[in-house]
């Protein structure tokens, strides 16, 4: 018997159940009217009573993550290297502020799970003053930790009513050194899941911390040539409800940013196909390319007003297309990747149960000769069964 098969894999997204027991992967939708726990145990009772709590592991999307406010004082190190740390945790960055700017920037209205504050290498010091604390006074958070240089922790201590104070990001060398973060971040997601009156009652059937899917896909990267026929460079497309994630290969980057992760990650949290349908049409219709997309794909734009199982595929080949636009050189983004001189593009996540390779094909083959102005042909690769989640659930 394989390791699967003595473990059962459990991952609650915002849409669909996903079970991966001895017998294979079960699916199902969500019932929103129930409680998590109770649709799933519904649903997969039976089989989840023939496993002990301590062989089943559960990963999940369907908490929406933790809301992050980056403060930083450059784009091109400080904002930049935590951006890249807080996606690879799997969070979800709601916005960033550039410290020069922070008299004028604007005041979240929502509350924010985490503020992180970083800036300097730490040799520097007087970095930060009252503007800082006048900003925070205006926030309503519940957490906050600093990243920054260590020269300023005191000062800020004193100021910051429970500031976590963590080793500096960016080392001397302007290298990121993200483990710590990394690990408040995913610890803190842990504690957030624990207080979640939806996902609590999910270690009543398990002994084993649950961890956020993207942070359980990330894992995964460098084992997909073991289950798939991929070529370096790629990129991995899981495109679910609420959100359209991009894993990517950092051959196609051209960055500063010198960690010890071959893959990096970015999420589009507007761009999911059920929860964020709306933000999805709305990115849509402003893209200047997608009505010849629409008259490509024999549709007109009276499909953003159906909700049927020809508008939910339509609008998943659309998020294909606006992701890669995003990444490209075509927009000016967080990163731009070297589409060119990629190989593969793995798809994972519900967009595999209801869009065929070709259809999926058709819309890369499209971004490519309409936006790169490119006959280049990267290879499409379906994960249909789940593979990729799996192989990071069992690492």
């Amino acid at each position: 018997m394989s390791e699967i098969n003595e473990k059962l894999l459990i991952d609650v997204g915002s849409t669909y159940f996903k079970v991966c027991s001895a017998h294979g992967v079960e699916q199902h939708f969500r019932d929103f009217n129930k409680d998590i726990f109770d649709d799933l145990t519904y649903k997969c009772g039976d089989t989840i009573h023939n496993y002990k709590k301590e062989d089943i592991f559960i990963c999940s999307s369907a908490n929406g993550g933790l809301s992050t406010l980056i403060i930083g004082l450059t784009n091109s190190f400080s904002i930049k290297y935590a951006t890249n740390i807080a996606f690879n945790s799997g969070i979800n960055i709601i916005d960033t502020v550039l410290y020069k700017d922070i008299e004028n920037s604007s005041i979240p209205s929502d509350l924010i799970d985490v503020i992180i504050v970083v800036g300097g290498i730490n040799s520097v010091e007087n970095i930060f003053d009252e503007k800082l604390f006048e900003y925070l006074k205006k926030i309503k958070y519940s957490n906050i930790v600093y990243v920054g240089s260590q020269n300023s922790s005191d000062y800020l201590k004193k100021n910051i009513e429970n500031l976590v104070v963590l080793p500096n990001i960016i080392d001397d060398r302007l290298h990121v050194n993200e483990e710590d973060l990394k690990e408040y971040l995913t610890n803190l997601y842990q504690a957030d899941i624990m207080g979640k009156e939806d996902i609590k009652h999910l270690y009543e059937i398990t002994d084993n911390q649950i961890y956020s899917t993207p942070y359980i896909v990330n894992k995964t990267l460098p084992m997909v040539g073991t289950k798939f026929a991929v070529a370096n460079p790629y990129i991995l497309i899981d495109i679910g409800g609420a959100t359209t994630d991009i894993h990517y290969s950092k051959d196609l980057v051209d960055e500063n940013i010198v960690t010890e992760n071959e893959y990096d990650r970015l999420v589009f949290k507007k761009l999911g196909v059920f929860k964020s349908r709306e933000s999805l049409i709305f990115t849509a219709k402003n893209n200047e390319f997608v009505y010849e997309l629409l008259a490509y794909l024999k549709v007109t734009e009276h499909i953003f007003e159906e909700k049927n199982e020809k508008a939910t595929r339509i609008l998943m080949q659309l998020a294909i297309f606006l992701v890669l636009c995003k990444v490209s050189h075509f927009r000016k983004a967080y990163i731009n990747l070297k589409l060119l001189a990629l190989n593969s593009i793995v798809l994972t996540g519900g967009i595999t149960k209801v869009l065929k390779k070709e259809e999926i094909e058709a819309i890369v083959s499209f971004f490519y000769k309409k936006i790169l102005n490119s006959k280049h042909n990267p290879s499409v690769v379906m994960d249909l069964n789940y593979d990729i989640w799996t192989l990071g659930m069992n690492k």
